[in-house]
């Protein structure tokens, strides 16, 4: 990765640059089932409802905010407390630069530190690639440790089209 890279906590101030980067991912790809871009006050929300109790990272690289990383609630239940979903949004020119891995990596060490001992990933898959979806987000995911535990087929319609879901997993601590 060149250049001088950053990694700090999300601050509710990042919400418009953050709300640009996604902003891709809903119009353009399928990496997001949501169809309308969120506003930048619901952004807002999302970044301080996500910091009542799991890291938010941001990555700046030579000062500008190209990526974000962030943990929430598997499941809502107290025997889940353990276990957290966990996303990676990096700004569509900076990918495959080592941004990615290393929010990933800052993002786990956090979550480690928290007592967190299973990270789960929900993916959007497609049997054919095409120009919404590749299988890069499985392949990312695989290098960093993560393992396919389940999939879901035709579950989520966008573009006229159905694709699937897989759920990732990487076990990080000791389960005593």
């Amino acid at each position: 990765m060149n250049g001088f890279v950053k990694i700090r906590s999300a601050k509710a101030e990042d919400a418009e640059r953050l709300r640009e980067i996604y902003a891709y991912y809903v119009t353009d790809t399928a990496i997001s089932f949501e169809y309308d871009v969120p506003s930048v006050d619901e952004f807002r929300r999302r970044i301080e409802n996500t910091l009542l109790k799991y890291p938010f990272l941001v990555l700046e690289k030579d000062g500008r905010t190209v990526g974000y990383a962030y943990a929430g609630v598997f499941k809502n239940r107290a025997a889940y407390d353990r276990s957290c979903e966990v996303s990676i949004y990096i700004e569509r020119g900076q990918r495959r630069h080592g941004c990615g891995r290393a929010l990933h990596e800052a993002l786990e060490a956090k979550l480690k530190a928290q007592g967190i001992l299973n990270l789960y990933a929900c993916i959007s898959d497609t049997a054919v690639e095409d120009e919404h979806l590749s299988r890069d987000s499985e392949r990312f995911h695989q290098r960093l440790g993560y393992v396919k535990v389940g999939e879901f087929h035709r579950c989520g319609y966008k573009f006229g089209r159905w694709y699937d879901m897989i759920w990732m997993e990487k076990l990080i601590g000791e389960h005593c």
